[in-house]
């Protein structure tokens, strides 16, 4: 587990509609996953690829906020990668 402290979270899937696997990262790099219930992030928060600034304090999510400015440019740059993926496949 990363220690104690502020880290950037991305919801990366949600499981049964009431666990959230949370993915912890620090300059960009995954570091830790957190399993959470979805009831107690932000509503927001409650949806595959939210991203969030929150602390870390004993293995829970404390004071979640929203950047759904990060987020949208973090869709965009995964669709590009993804279109030029694409693209190239399609050239061969």
């Amino acid at each position: 587990m990363t220690a104690d402290g502020p880290v950037t979270c991305v919801v990366d899937r949600i499981v049964d509609g009431t666990t959230a696997v949370v993915l912890l990262e620090e300059d960009g790099d995954v570091v830790d996953q957190l399993d959470v219930d979805v009831e107690t992030l932000p509503e927001a928060c409650r949806h595959e690829g939210a991203l969030f600034d929150a602390t870390i304090s004993d293995g829970g999510i404390v004071d979640p906020e929203h950047r759904p400015e990060r987020e949208r440019e973090r869709r965009d740059r995964l669709q590009e990668r993804f279109d030029r993926l694409s693209k190239r496949l399609d050239e061969k």
